[in-house]
């Protein structure tokens, strides 16, 4: 029986592994995410430049000659508020207005005007031929109210050093004594802003891969009659567990090619980095997120967070292809399963987005009861254990609990497949299902 077992598991696996299907969706999937991670690379080499400088012509029709240079330095000196590298080369212009826009139509410059105005010092206009990019119109607005500062400052008493202190925002800084809640707080955004996308996201989408793939299977199966054949030369038990199986293993396969293919996206930004890249090296990013992780303890915590998350993570893999397998024995059509998979779904979903706005819920203790329930645990649980939400205790909880509903799975799962895998009848499907449950003699 043992050899059968493994029989069906290894054709189980390779008939979703050897298949056009599989290489192509994973040839698709590696280009998708290697791409994504070198976007920039990927503009860069098609024709665009992040570093192509901005050009800036400046038409000057005021009373103040060194309009330009001071436009010139507060560029200087507010660029760096761009996530990007960002150079300007200024432009002065000695016609008019009319003929300057003649100059910019069909090219990417950028016209100033600068004109006198009696009730506010300076006036300004802004003139392109194409929209501008949003960051660098706020750049402009910026330095473009700090010129006409300077300007006013020139044409009357006010001291500019004691102008500035005025209008610079009040310092604060912000102390928490607790320093348990300023790591919580730290942490919050970090899951929120690079775990969950990186972690949750993709375990989400695999959980919901799973469900689909092992409900098909067994659908085919039946709707072919080749079940029959097969539950005659092995036990439903023997079947079940095989599919079961054979699944875990293709998904969790397939988890390890998406980290290889993001592995290798990030080994090709490091290899292409120059320094000119939108986001610069990626030597120089980890570095940073590096530090952030160790600054706010997050590091230490990993020693038991990623065990913790693991084995949520595989344990919820078996319960959602347990149930999937279960429900789907009950079915005799494809259609029949995507409507009796749908509550499942929505268990996933509710906990995906619970995930999410888990900061949220500081405090309550219903987020913590639903951080033990199963299905909901191996997303909600993590999340809330790295924010400070829940302790190392309540995941054990969340482990213990899952164990727990994956054996009364089993034991009740077990006369539901028997009864379900050779029935083709479509009445009281729910009827039957809690029928078979309770029937202890199948």
């Amino acid at each position: 029986m043992t050899s059968k077992f493994w029989y069906l598991t290894g054709l189980s696996l390779k008939k979703k592994i050897k298949t056009k299907w599989f290489f192509i969706a994973n040839i698709l999937l590696a280009i998708l995410i290697i791409g994504l991670i070198n976007v920039d690379s990927i503009i860069q080499f098609f024709g665009g430049d992040f570093d192509q400088k901005t050009e800036i012509v400046l038409l000057n029709e005021t009373n103040y000659s060194n309009i330009d240079q001071t436009f010139e330095n507060y560029i200087q000196e507010y660029k760096q508020l761009l996530t990007t590298e960002y150079e300007a080369s200024i432009e002065v212009y000695s016609g008019n207005q009319q003929n300057l826009e003649k100059e910019l139509v069909d090219t990417d410059k950028i016209g100033i005007v600068f004109s006198n105005n009696e009730d506010n010092y300076l006036e300004a206009k802004v003139i392109s031929d194409q929209k501008i990019d949003t960051m660098v119109y706020q750049l402009l607005v910026q330095v473009l109210s700090a010129t006409k500062t300077e300007v006013a400052m020139s044409l009357t008493d006010i001291d500019l050093e004691e102008l500035e202190k005025i209008n610079t925002p009040v310092t604060i800084d912000r102390i928490i004594l607790d320093d348990a809640s300023q790591n919580e707080d730290e942490n919050m955004s970090l899951i929120m802003g690079t775990v969950f996308p990186t972690v949750i996201l993709p375990f989400f989408m695999l959980v919901l891969f799973l469900i689909q793939m092992i409900g098909t299977e067994i659908n085919e199966e039946k709707s072919t009659r080749s079940m029959e054949i097969i539950i005659s030369n092995v036990s439903p038990k023997v079947h079940f567990f095989s599919k079961v199986l054979a699944s875990n293993v293709f998904v969790i396969t397939q988890g390890i090619l998406l980290i290889l293919y993001a592995g290798i996206g990030l080994f090709l930004r490091n290899l292409l980095a120059t320094g000119t890249n939108i986001t610069g090296s990626i030597t120089t990013e980890f570095s940073e997120i590096w530090q952030t992780l160790v600054e706010t303890g997050f590091v230490d915590q990993l020693v038991y967070v990623i065990p913790i998350t693991l084995i949520l993570m595989i344990l919820s893999f078996i319960a959602y292809s347990l149930v999937a397998g279960i429900l789907a024995s009950m079915t005799v059509n494809m259609e029949d399963f995507q409507q009796i998979q749908t509550p499942i779904i929505m268990i996933s979903l509710v906990g995906y987005y619970l995930a999410i706005m888990a900061g949220m819920f500081e405090g309550s203790i219903f987020i913590r009861i639903l951080s033990y329930i199963p299905f909901l645990s191996c997303l909600l649980s993590p999340a809330l254990l790295v924010i400070g939400q829940i302790n190392i205790f309540d995941s054990l909880i969340s482990i213990a609990v899952l164990i727990v509903f994956l054996y009364f799975t089993i034991k009740y799962g077990l006369r539901i497949y028997k009864v379900g895998i050779l029935n083709y009848s479509t009445d009281k499907m729910w009827h039957r299902l809690f029928k078979a449950a309770r029937n202890k003699d199948v």
